[in-house]
């Protein structure tokens, strides 16, 4: 089990030297399990990411943590031909004193990870040469290397196929209940509702809102932030009632959402 540990932002607003603001007046707790964050392109999420994990300094306001946060960026392809192992063991370097070597401990932690993220089997294999989703979760598992307690990701399943981006929430959502805490943002608003847990909606530059996904994540809302009909259905999968999502793309143009999508049950 995870001990963990929360953070906070208060007031919080980032701009660019000489440009418009690209959101102000933040404010976010997070104390456990999942925050997603959803906005259209351009509304300044992968920022709002980076100005939490310290990656990037805010504009004004400020952000407090007492958690070991791990951080992981979208998956890129490397020109580097480093192996599994090895990209993994990189999480180990901040346990690793000047001019020394990594281990016994960090060798049996990254041969832990590799195992808790199931890739164990990828470990002499160059990074260079896997696939998206198999970088993503190596990515992943260089983060909880670590030793992290709370994990930020930027778009975790994007451009990967449906298979994968499965394996890495059915990841997030087992980290979760262990204790990880879990912040991220997509452009998935299905992914959120399957996630739980809470959400930061970026409407406009300082219209961001934050609560409970089954309240925040409605309908009406993700029509508006899209600009595009959004409906949602109640279904019975294998004996669970969960929701889905109908998008009308053909609906992009209007300025308004049109109540043409009947709910089913």
């Amino acid at each position: 089990m995870v001990e963990y540990t929360g953070l906070e932002l208060r007031d919080a607003g980032f701009r660019y030297p000489r440009c418009d603001w690209v959101f102000r007046r933040a404010n976010l707790r997070v104390d456990g399990g999942i925050t997603s964050i959803l906005g259209p392109n351009g509304q300044g999420k992968t920022t709002l990411l980076r100005c939490i994990a310290g990656l990037t300094r805010l504009s004004e306001g400020t952000v407090h943590h007492d958690a070991a946060i791990g951080y992981v960026p979208q998956a890129s392809a490397s020109n580097f031909a480093y192996t599994v192992f090895d990209m993994v063991l990189m999480g180990r370097a901040k346990k690793v004193s000047a001019f020394s070597t990594p281990g016994r401990t960090d060798i049996a932690r990254t041969r832990e990870t590799l195992e808790r993220v199931g890739i164990a089997d990828l470990a002499s294999r160059s990074f260079a040469e896997l696939s998206g989703g198999q970088r993503q979760l190596v990515l992943i598992a260089r983060a909880l290397a670590s030793d992290c307690n709370f994990l930020i990701l930027d778009e975790p399943v994007s451009a990967l196929d449906l298979r994968n981006q499965a394996r890495v929430l059915e990841l997030l959502r087992n980290l979760a209940a262990d204790g990880m805490g879990i912040l991220l943002t997509t452009h998935h608003p299905d992914h959120v509702l399957h996630l739980g847990g809470r959400a930061v909606v970026m409407r406009s530059v300082d219209d961001i809102r934050v609560g409970a996904v089954e309240e925040l994540v409605t309908d009406a809302m993700l029509s508006e932030l899209y600009g595009i009909d959004v409906a949602s259905a109640e279904v019975d999968d294998r004996g669970n009632r969960r929701t889905v999502l109908f998008t009308r793309y053909d609906t992009f143009a209007d300025t308004a959402p049109a109540a043409s999508l009947q709910k089913v049950v």
